[in-house]
C-alpha cells in the first residue's frame, strides 16, 4: 500500500503527463523536491517541473554552463567551492567585496546556474539521486556601496526558488554591515517562507559557533575559524557529472 509520499509522487507523474511532458528519466527524490515546494500538492508541484523543464532545456540546453561562458564573472575570484560540510553537503563562498553589479545580466544568470551546478554535481558520487542539496556562506566583509547588488540577489535567490527547489540546506550572512540591513529588508520581500528559514544572519558569538559546528573545521576557510584554504571556483577542476534536465 502506497503511503501519502508515494501517493503524491504517483499522482504528480500523471499530472505532468497531461501537461505534455514526462517524468520518465527522473527519480521520486527529484520529483520529493519540487513536491515539498508546492507543499505537496501534485498539480502545483507537476506544473513548477514541467517550468523547470522548459527553462533548463533552453537557458542549459548543452547540460552545463561551462567557465568560457562566464568569464567577467571568474574574473574577480569572488566565488569559492570548498569541500563537503560536516552533514555532507558542498560548501560556497561569496565574497560580496570583490562583487560588482554586472553590465550583461545575461551572463550573471548564466553564473548563477554555472556555481549552482558545479556546486551541486560536485557532492555527486557516481549517479544524481536528486535530492543533492548545497550549504553556502554571504560574507558581507568590507562591502561598500559599489558592492551592493539587490537586483543581483535577488535573481540568485529566484533562480533557487524557481529552478533549484530544496537545494538550498542552509545559508549564512557574514558580518553585515548597519547601512545593509535597509538593503536585506528589500530583498526579503522575494523571499519564500521556507526559503528565509534556512539563512541565518550571524551576529554573535552563540550564532558564530553553532555555524563552524555546522559546517566543520575541516571545510571551513581558516578567516572564518576553519582549517581550510579557499579555493576558487573556477580553480575546481574535476569532471562532475551534469545535472538532470
Amino acid at each position: 500500500m502506497e503511503n501519502a509520499s508515494e501517493m503524491a509522487i504517483t499522482q504528480m507523474r500523471k499530472s505532468v503527463e497531461k501537461l505534455g511532458s514526462s517524468t520518465e528519466k527522473y527519480k521520486d527524490p527529484t520529483l520529493m523536491r519540487f513536491l515539498i515546494a508546492r507543499s505537496m500538492d501534485a498539480d502545483k508541484a507537476a506544473k513548477m517541473f514541467v517550468q523547470w523543464q522548459k527553462w533548463r532545456a533552453s537557458f542549459v540546453p548543452n547540460g552545463v554552463i561551462s567557465d568560457s561562458e562566464v568569464p567577467d564573472e571568474l574574473v574577480g575570484k569572488k566565488v569559492f567551492l570548498q569541500g563537503l560540510s560536516t552533514e555532507g553537503y558542498p560548501l560556497v563562498i561569496v565574497k560580496a567585496s570583490k562583487h560588482y553589479p554586472s553590465k550583461d545580466q545575461l551572463q550573471f544568470k548564466k553564473f548563477v546556474v554555472h556555481l549552482l551546478d558545479k556546486a551541486i554535481a560536485s557532492s555527486i558520487k557516481a549517479r544524481e539521486v536528486g535530492n543533492e542539496k548545497l550549504m553556502a556562506i554571504l560574507d558581507l566583509q568590507q562591502i561598500g556601496y559599489k558592492n551592493v547588488d539587490a537586483r543581483g540577489l535577488i535573481t540568485g535567490f529566484q533562480f533557487l526558488q524557481a529552478y533549484y527547489p530544496e537545494r538550498l540546506h542552509k545559508l549564512y550572512i557574514l558580518n553585515m554591515p548597519r547601512f545593509f540591513v535597509s538593503v536585506w529588508k528589500i530583498i526579503s520581500r522575494y523571499l519564500e517562507k521556507a526559503t528565509l528559514e534556512k539563512i541565518m544572519i550571524v551576529t554573535n558569538d552563540e550564532e558564530a559557533r553553532v555555524f563552524v559546528r555546522e559546517v566543520g573545521e575541516e571545510t571551513l576557510p581558516e578567516e572564518y575559524g576553519g582549517r581550510a584554504e579557499l579555493v576558487a571556483i573556477q580553480d575546481v577542476t574535476s569532471a562532475f557529472p551534469p545535472l538532470e534536465g
